[in-house]
């Protein structure tokens, strides 16, 4: 069967036709609101990997298998889907956690971070890791300690991965 251009950017509107559109709009519909979910990243926190004001997709799907690991970057629920911080999964439940002169350390030793470029000299004395929290902290460590928000989360916030 021989499709023209025409036919194909103008299609005629026949009952099969409605029925595919309303069935792919459906699946969009339910796809990125429920399985892979849009956000725009607003604020510098988790500068230089995402940058204000860019966008990526928060996708639900790797942690209906397993819970987040040390180095996902994680989307967390605050309020519904509509606001979410991004951030960077440093340690478990169970681990404890300071930072001194600018460096992480998780259960007593330096963990190395290769994705924090700024140097920074937070300081915070250890804490422990609740059961079925993890750590979060924003990637850009040149922001003072005070205007970062970061600390244990429940696992139930956590809405998702970062794709990309």
């Amino acid at each position: 069967m021989h499709l023209s251009a025409r036919s194909f950017f103008f299609p005629r509107f026949t009952f099969g036709y409605i029925v595919r559109l309303l069935l792919i709009a459906g699946l969009a519909l339910v796809f990125f609101s429920k399985i892979c979910i849009p956000v725009k990243i607003e604020g510098i926190s988790m500068e230089p990997t995402y940058h204000n004001g860019s966008f990526n997709f928060c996708c639900r799907i790797p942690y209906f298998f397993h819970p987040p690991k040390v180095g996902d970057v994680v989307m967390i629920r605050m309020s519904g889907n509509r606001i979410m911080y991004m951030k960077r999964v440093v340690a478990l439940a169970g681990d404890m956690v300071s930072f001194q002169n600018g460096y992480l350390y998780v259960n007593g030793k330096v963990r190395p971070e290769i994705y924090v470029t700024m140097a920074c000299d937070w300081n915070l004395p250890p804490r422990k890791v609740k059961p079925d929290h993890v750590y979060v902290v924003g990637d850009n460590r040149g922001m003072p300690i005070e205007n970062q928000v970061f600390g244990q989360v429940p696992i139930s916030r956590i809405v998702g991965k970062a794709l990309w």
